[in-house]
């Protein structure tokens, strides 16, 4: 079987679809819960320290209505399961040194995003449906650094574009040798847009492939099999179909042989998260989502714990999920996700908190104190800095609001405030409202690699010792003049300069912000992660809505169509 994959579809439906507008297939509200009873595209398989996760795409059953999931192609509900399978493995089997991605097609892996989705969908959601996909897969390979898990991708048969992706993700990529299976990468040549889920970055930056042979293979649409693939490092090992069950059960044995001691704890059960929306609004027990859709301003406020949290181990470990340290910032994950695919109208944020600082510090001390003893805490560690990039790599404006003595931007939470890219600070006569610096900013790193106070304080890293060494609540003008707040006032500028601020922001090209805040965001040295992410807010804002893939002769739009895509050959 070729690599090239043709779906079956109705192309009359399609055009109706696309004629009637297509903001109600993609754009629609969309839940992001889901448990392993529920899926209906993968099955996990736990066998003591092995997990398989098997992918078994229900073709009559999509994320919206007009499409089949042929050949296991995917979309974003693939994905929603993948991630909470990834998140699941991590709290709910911490036995699990070995995860092996295989699928129950005969000779198809997996045949990469489901085109005819992506042609239906609004410019908005193909963006944050790569978006997320990234996020999933940079989780997968986070999984492997910090939780001593090794993944496997079994590829035995067609493994095509966003399937390729998925494999790249893995530690170790091992395809059937049996003369018609390959890996490829048919995006350029057959849909005239890029592998958008990192794949052209995971391919020379991971895969350390060469330049010229990358290139051959970038455009190939059949793409490359067997030894080649292996000589040429696209695969890690090759094996005919005869042997190929036995050798993955070999390696995966010696994975587990040659695993080193890992620290231990109990299986946490991570419980559905079930926000309550109404007119809007996303309620859950530490966080809400407040959006006002005539103004397109949205606010987001994240609550401390409601009393002292525990500090002893078997107190944190029997209340498992439901501990502040992982409950907020699960709601908070939640909450980023509904706000980049339900609210795609609200471009500016205002970020808040409310509570006890004491609180958060006592929690993030906790944290720090345990994680080093035991899994589930340094699993909670692992996902408070996976949520605060989710953050960063949000496609909104983000202002953080401290105007109240109420205002808990502290410790961890005041991540969250450094995330922001303005923060405005109240003055206030009583120095009551202010902000507290804690240690847990040196474990919650961004994707470059640094931390927030050493991305903001990048051209003097003394200044960041500085804020570091400050100790209690610091007021509004000492956080103005340590370089924490950006814009400090009075009770009588205060309310009056926020509200134009947020109406100036508000009223600009949000393709523009986009792309500034992108780049302002994240000073320093580049990692794979911020390339990813950086190349994907340049080139599928602007790939997708060329006229070469989108356009009415465009080869997305006209693929699997017998009439050829018309390109402008103009170069830009």
């Amino acid at each position: 079987m070729s690599s090239i994959i043709l779906l079956d579809f109705d192309f009359k439906k399609l055009q109706n679809l696309t004629m009637a507008g297509n903001d109600s297939i993609s754009d629609s509200a969309i839940n992001f819960a889901t448990k392993p009873t529920d899926y209906k595209h993968w099955q996990l398989r736990i066998d003591g320290p092995k997990a398989t996760l098997v992918m078994s795409v229900d073709d009559d059953n999509p994320l919206r209505d007009g499409y089949e999931l042929k050949l296991n192609s995917y979309d974003l509900s693939v994905d929603i399961e993948l991630a909470d399978a990834i998140q699941r493995i991590r709290f709910e089997h911490p036995e699990v040194k070995v995860v092996t991605f295989c699928a129950e097609l005969d000779k198809v892996f997996c045949s990469g995003a489901n085109i005819y989705m992506l042609g239906l969908s609004t410019h908005s959601f193909k963006v944050n449906f790569c978006k997320f996909t990234n996020e999933t897969r940079l989780y997968i390979e986070e999984a492997s650094k910090n939780s001593d898990i090794t993944f496997l991708a079994a590829c035995k048969g067609t493994t095509a574009g966003g399937g390729y992706e998925l494999a790249l993700a893995c530690d170790e990529i091992y395809l059937v040798d049996d003369g018609s299976s390959a890996v490829s990468f048919p995006e350029t040549p057959l849909l005239a847009v890029l592998p958008g889920t990192g794949g052209l970055t995971r391919l020379v930056d991971k895969r350390k492939v060469r330049r010229d042979r990358a290139d051959v293979f970038c455009t190939l649409a059949e793409g490359v099999k067997g030894k080649r693939a292996k000589e040429w490092n696209l695969v890690d090992g090759v094996f005919p179909r005869s042997k190929f069950d036995d050798a993955l059960i070999e390696r995966t044995d010696a994975i587990v042989a040659d695993s080193s001691e890992r620290l231990v704890s109990p299986a946490i059960q991570l419980p559905t998260l079930t926000p309550t929306i109404e007119d809007g609004n996303y309620s859950y027990e530490y966080v809400t989502l407040e959006v006002n859709q005539d103004d397109r301003v949205a606010t987001l406020t994240v609550r401390a714990p409601k009393e002292a949290p525990p500090t002893d181990l078997e107190t944190i470990h029997s209340q498992g999920a439901s501990w502040w340290a992982i409950q907020a910032f699960r709601e908070l994950d939640d909450a980023l996700l509904r706000l980049r695919f339900n609210e795609t109208q609200c471009g500016m944020v205002l970020l808040k908190t409310v509570g006890n600082p004491d609180y958060v510090l006592a929690a993030d001390a906790t944290v720090d104190n345990y994680r080093t003893k035991s899994r589930f805490v340094s699993e909670v560690a692992h996902l408070q800095a996976r949520v605060l990039r989710r953050l960063d790599n949000t496609a909104k404006s983000f202002f953080a609001v401290i105007d109240s003595p109420e205002s808990c931007f502290a410790g961890s939470l005041l991540e969250i405030a450094l995330s922001a890219d303005r923060v405005y600070m109240l003055e206030d006569e009583d120095e009551k409202i202010g902000i507290v610096v804690g240690p847990a900013s040196k474990r919650l790193p961004m994707a470059n690699g640094l931390t927030r106070l050493e991305s903001r304080f990048y051209a003097d890293a003394s200044q960041v010792e500085k804020v570091l060494a400050s100790t209690g609540k610091i007021s509004t003008v000492d956080a103005e003049a340590i370089g924490v707040a950006t814009i400090a006032l009075d009770d009588i500028d205060f309310e009056d300069e926020l509200r134009i601020a947020i109406e100036e922001r508000a009223s600009l090209s949000p393709d523009a912000l986009t792309g500034m805040e992108a780049s302002l965001r994240f000073a320093g040295p580049e990692t794979m992660e911020t390339k990813i992410f950086g190349r994907l807010s340049a080139w599928q804002n602007w790939i997708f809505t060329r006229a070469n893939a989108t356009g009415k002769t465009g080869a997305l739009t006209l693929y699997g169509r017998p009439e050829r895509p018309n390109f402008h050959w103009n170069r830009t």
